[in-house]
Order: C-alpha cells, then sequence, then structure tokens
C-alpha cells in the first residue's frame, strides 16, 4: 500500500503504530514489528500485539518501558562513519556501535542503510524511521558513490564490463560504475558507484574480479556529500535543503509546530554543525594522489 492510500485507510482513526513509532525515531517499521512481537511496546499500559494498531492523538505509549515523546519534525545529518563500528542499536557480540558513539546533543536517530564493521565515510541519520525506509528503497535511482582501495591486478576491461551488471554467486548486481584512479605497485585506488546496495556489494564484486577490498569509504549517498566532514562528526542538513531535496512540505508536527527561521540561500547550501565526536582520524584521501 503506498503512504497515500495508507494515509487515506488511517483517517480519522489515527496512524498505525509501526508507523507512529518509525516517525518518532525508536527503529524502521520493520524493526518496530519486531519489537511488538518481542513484548517490548504497549499502549495505553496494554501490550500491542499487531503493528497494524492504530495510535489516536493524546495515547501514551512505552517501547521497552520508556514513554515515547510525539514525533518532532523530521531532520537527516550527514555523518563521518570511523571504521570499527557496527551500524546498530545493540550488538550481540558486543562490538561498539555508530550511535553509542555519536556527538552529544543528538536526538534518538536511525541509519539511512548501513555501513558494515570495517567500512567508512558518509553515513545519513535521520530521527524518522519512515524517511529512512524511503531513502534506501532501491526505486529511488539514488546513487551511492564511493572511494575503494583494492589489492591485486586490476583489468579495466572488466571494471567496465559491469556497467552491464554481473552476477556473483547466484546473486544478479544491477550496473555498476567503476574505473580506476591511480595504481601503486600491486594496490589501486577505484571510484566505485552504484545505485541497489545491497548486502557487502562493493566487496563481493571485487572479490569476483579477484581483488581485494582494503579499504572502502563512502563518499555521497543521493544528493549528499561526504565533503570535508571530520571523522566521528555529524553536521544536521539545512531544513530548507531537505525540502528542496526531499520535497518534504508536510505540515509541521509536534514541536515543529514552532516558529522555524528560513534559511537563506547561502545557508541552504552548506548543513548545520553539531559538536564533533571523540573519534579523529586521517580523512579520506585526495583523488588526484589515489
Amino acid at each position: 500500500m503506498s503512504d497515500e492510500a495508507e494515509a487515506e485507510a488511517e483517517g480519522p482513526r489515527g496512524e498505525r503504530i509501526a508507523k507512529f513509532l518509525a516517525r518518532a525515531g525508536v527503529a524502521s517499521r520493520r524493526d518496530v514489528e519486531k519489537l511488538i512481537a518481542e513484548g517490548l511496546v504497549r499502549l495505553g499500559g496494554k501490550l500491542v500485539t499487531s503493528p497494524a494498531t492504530f495510535v489516536a492523538p493524546g495515547d501514551q505509549i512505552s517501547v521497552n518501558g520508556k514513554p515515547i515523546a510525539m514525533p518532532e519534525r523530521t531532520r537527516l545529518f550527514r555523518y563521518h562513519k570511523p571504521t570499527g563500528f557496527v551500524t546498530t542499536h545493540r550488538d550481540p557480540e558486543g562490538r561498539p556501535t555508530v550511535f553509542a558513539n555519536l556527538p552529544q546533543g543528538l536526538p534518538r536517530l536511525v541509519s539511512v542503510g548501513r555501513l558494515d564493521l570495517t567500512s567508512e565515510g558518509l553515513l545519513l541519520l535521520t530521527n524518522d524511521g519512515a524517511l529512512a525506509r524511503r531513502l534506501e528503497l532501491p526505486a529511488n535511482g539514488w546513487l551511492r558513490r564511493y572511494r575503494v582501495r583494492v589489492h591485486g591486478k586490476v583489468n579495466e576491461r572488466a571494471l567496465a564490463a559491469l556497467a552491464r551488471g554481473v552476477t556473483v554467486d547466484g546473486v544478479a548486481y544491477g550496473p555498476i560504475e567503476a574505473g580506476l584512479d591511480a595504481r601503486m605497485g600491486t594496490n589501486a585506488w577505484l571510484t566505485v558507484a552504484l545505485r541497489e546496495g545491497k548486502n557487502r556489494e562493493v566487496r563481493k564484486v571485487m572479490a569476483h574480479l579477484e581483488l581485494a577490498v582494503t579499504r572502502l569509504i563512502r563518499t555521497a549517498y543521493g544528493p549528499f556529500q561526504l565533503g570535508s566532514l571530520p571523522r566521528g562528526a555529524a553536521e544536521e542538513v539545512n531544513a530548507k535543503v531537505l525540502r528542496e531535496q526531499l520535497g518534504l512540505d508536510a505540515p509541521k508536527r509536534g514541536r515543529e509546530a514552532a516558529a522555524e527561521p528560513e534559511a537563506s540561500e547561502a545557508e541552504a547550501a552548506k548543513p548545520q554543525r553539531t559538536p564533533r565526536a571523540r573519534h579523529a582520524g586521517p580523512q579520506t584521501p585526495r583523488r588526484s594522489k589515489g
């Protein structure tokens, strides 16, 4: 069901609890459904057993015993993920997570897609789980761009052939743009761009070409760029840019009803800064040097 049809279906009954909690930044709708199945969600003190349960204005909701406030205005952040962190709120193996190491003062956030433990670079974070789900859809056709360091002999013809798509271990991957930037002995830097972003896609496709990925940096996700954002830092995307890029013109909700200053054209072109995290390190290598 489309978002428009879903809204019509809900009507005066309110909003489905899975969608409500996703907008509140608790988790994606899919993860909210898992929380409900685990018996962690209550509405008005009663256990919620179905993600199709409706929420009306003024309803009291709690997740794992913690009360959930009404959703705030939609916010989006660019975050420079360092290596060594998993993109999850809880890790059963006890590894450090992105969300436990964000700068102070940020709202509860969910990620738009993921970067694995040893990958780094641009990670989009939002307080609106419904928006995260929308931005992850391959149907949006947003290009994800990477700088990739590989070990092995690079066959430029094989790289060019990826533009027609490739099947690896029975998994069909869509067209991938890949080009050689620089060689350094048995190592090389590549620029890789794709639109699907399947699980570990870049690493699996490179392994298919007998290239071992030794560094993977996401530099862009759709119109949003990593730029010079320091490692471990987060910057909020300007509200006007958010509206222009994503068409978020819906009426303000809850705390968003407070007056919002209109950004100037110059301000709209750059994100707003939030405090930097503790993690610092070398930046993305200059393209001209590989």
